[in-house]
């Protein structure tokens, strides 16, 4: 296979680039006529929004947004410091806090197997592999790693990214182009829009979980692309539901298409033993073309990774800006996530725990009245308040009380679907969900 020459290829190669750059530049050259003399045209101004930040319309509005939040007087609730490891409590200005703002699912992150891990590979390897796999080589624990996660997924093989969103975006923009058809979920997240758009393909939302839309829509348009993506999340970590996968592993094979399933917040969450959305489902791993997963919640490490065919993988290293431009996952990252795998799959007892906290928070919650949306108890559950200045206020509030949850505002979901979001973990005990659900329900 042929793959883009990054920085570090080797001098031939580079070579050929640099020709082939130079070539380009003067048959553009040619192409653009001579600036006139400036002595025969006026200079038009140049508006201070094109060449100042501060000026830039996004930098104002967002300007605006804070000042209106200021005479509220809503405190910013984000970017706060925490001085501890961020678990079911956490550490704040010296002050200790319950905390549902964080992805430690199954309390790995910590924990003391997984940061010793972490030291040998930092002895061994030190922090960084300082380059792209691709030409610099790579480290044993990146393809341990990487094996491990296939093995887990039951598919051939797996390659990791350094980032969880950059792993979707360069993804999708390497393997679909304009005349390809991408379907995704209303809900989906920002990586998987970012990457259909720079994919060049015709892009379509369907309605949330809606397999039927999906199902008329195609019997419609198969027939106009190449390509056909749908794309779902396993879990969906705005909202805490999930799709009939299923139906959609049918709508794959009835309509020729591919099928990817953002796994993310799925794994180590989903199925008895936290295999994620295929062990929930009941389906065959090797259904579903394209498996996304992420490091850094079950994981308690950082970065993100694809799971499937071996001509999948094989594509992707060698193709994928993402992986090919980029330096590779840091050892001490990768060793890890590697070692929080193998305390999952040891110690499935976790998944239960967490199974059982999620679903007992939810009950709780809905028996105050609170408004927790599809919310089906895995791990995520929101408060729906109907607006970004409630979620605001609120969430500022609760802090007041001892307890961490952020607020989700326009426009990460529409206004009137506002919300404090509350990340679950294994290590939630009953009291702490109690205090939290009744503080909630009396500050609503």
């Amino acid at each position: 296979m042929n793959a883009p020459a990054p920085d570090d290829a080797p001098t031939g190669l580079k070579t050929d680039l640099r020709s082939n750059l130079v070539a380009r530049f003067l048959h553009r050259k040619a192409q653009v006529p001579a600036p006139h003399s400036q002595s025969h045209v006026a200079r038009s101004p140049v508006s201070e929004a094109f060449w100042r930040i501060d000026k830039h319309p996004a930098y104002e509005r967002m300007r605006v947004s804070h000042a209106a939040a200021d005479r509220f007087g809503v405190q910013n609730p984000f970017f706060r410091v925490h001085e501890a490891v961020a678990g079911a409590t956490t550490v704040i200005g010296g002050r200790q806090y319950l905390n549902f703002s964080s992805y430690n699912y199954l309390g790995l992150n910590g924990h003391p197997r997984v940061n010793a891990a972490a030291r040998r590979a930092i002895t061994r390897y030190g922090t960084s592999p300082s380059a792209s796999r691709l030409v610099a080589g790579e480290r044993p624990v990146q393809r341990d790693l990487e094996q491990a996660l296939a093995a887990f997924y039951g598919v051939d093989d797996c390659v990791a990214f350094v980032s969880g969103h950059a792993t979707n975006v360069s993804t999708l923009a390497t393997l679909f182009g304009p005349r390809d058809l991408i379907l995704h979920d209303a809900l989906i997240h920002n990586s998987v829009l970012e990457g259909a758009k720079l994919s060049g393909a015709h892009r379509r939302s369907f309605p949330h979980n809606d397999w039927q839309w999906v199902d008329a829509l195609l019997g419609q348009l198969r027939g106009q692309f190449e390509r056909v993506l749908i794309v779902v999340e396993g879990l969906y970590s705005m909202d805490g539901d999930s799709p009939d996968l299923r139906r959609f592993v049918e709508l794959k094979h009835t309509h020729k298409t591919f099928l990817m399933v953002d796994d993310a917040h799925a794994l180590g969450v989903l199925g008895a033993t936290g295999r994620g959305s295929a062990e929930h489902w009941g389906i065959n791993p090797r259904d579903v073309d394209i498996w996304m997963g992420t490091l850094s919640k079950t994981l308690a490490s950082c970065g993100g990774y694809i799971a499937g065919s071996t001509p999948l993988v094989e594509l992707l290293k060698f193709n994928a800006p993402g992986f090919v431009y980029s330096v590779g996952l840091s050892p001490a990252l990768a060793a890890a996530a590697l070692e929080a795998l193998h305390i999952l799959q040891e110690e499935p007892q976790r998944v239960a725990r967490l199974q059982a906290v999620g679903q007992e928070f939810l009950q709780r919650a809905k028996a105050k009245g609170i408004n927790t949306g599809m919310s089906e108890g895995h791990a995520i559950t929101p408060a729906i308040v109907g607006s970004s200045l409630k979620a605001a206020r609120l969430s500022n509030a609760l802090f007041e009380r001892g307890i961490n949850a952020q607020p989700i505002i326009y426009p990460a979901v529409e206004e009137k679907a506002a919300r404090i979001r509350f990340f679950l973990s294994a290590q939630h005990e009953p009291q702490q969900l109690q205090t939290t659900i009744d503080t909630l329900a009396d500050l609503l």
